[in-house]
């Protein structure tokens, strides 16, 4: 199965919450902005070094932004005020290319195409 990391999964993996330790054999994506919002999370809990080696750990997964993620992320955006425009874009991308968005966040959690753990 195919699943969306969003910067929530990302951190738990990371931390190794057992309940995410499954999705780890899955084939797995994420963005350049969940990335870039790991990589600051990372930055306050870790030193620099540390945090470019998990950083590094996700490029590889990274699916491009295109025009049309950008368009229905900024739609979402409209309608779902509280959601920041990193979640907006990674949950537009998993809708747009058939993807599971996975994340522990609460404003997803009774959204269509969302594995929600915590």
């Amino acid at each position: 199965m195919k699943f969306f990391l969003d910067t929530y999964a990302l951190v738990e993996l990371i931390k190794g919450n057992e309940n995410y330790k499954k999705y780890v054999n899955n084939e797995l994506f994420t963005s350049i902005l969940n990335l870039y919002e790991l990589f600051y999370y990372l930055l306050r809990s870790y030193d620099e070094d540390k945090a470019k080696l998990f950083y590094y750990q996700y490029v590889d997964i990274l699916i491009p932004i295109r025009d049309e993620h950008v368009f229905e992320a900024s739609k979402m955006k409209l309608k779902i005020k509280d959601l920041s425009y990193t979640d907006a874009l990674g949950y537009s991308i998993a809708q747009k290319e058939g993807i599971r968005f996975l994340t522990g966040d609460n404003e997803f959690k009774n959204l269509d195409n969302v594995e929600f753990v915590k």
